[in-house]
């Protein structure tokens, strides 16, 4: 029930971290033919789900705490 419960804040968290990675095409000055400037640019995945297990590991101890306590 735990990996579960800790699975589903990941998922949960990460479209809240995602855009604090994200810069457009147009911040960059690099736009493709062909797409919208507000495209992303390169964003690194790994660093986002590094972010995202980090943030999810300290919401999972609040909820477990909470849980295992009341």
């Amino acid at each position: 029930m735990a990996v579960a419960t800790f699975f589903v804040l990941w998922f949960i968290t990460l479209f809240a971290v995602l855009p604090f990675f994200a810069h457009t095409q147009d911040e960059a000055g690099e736009v493709v033919p062909g797409t919208p400037e507000s495209a992303p640019h390169r964003i690194n995945m790994f660093k986002v789900f590094c972010v995202n297990t980090v943030v999810t590991a300290g919401v999972f101890a609040i909820v477990y705490t909470i849980i295992a306590n009341y």
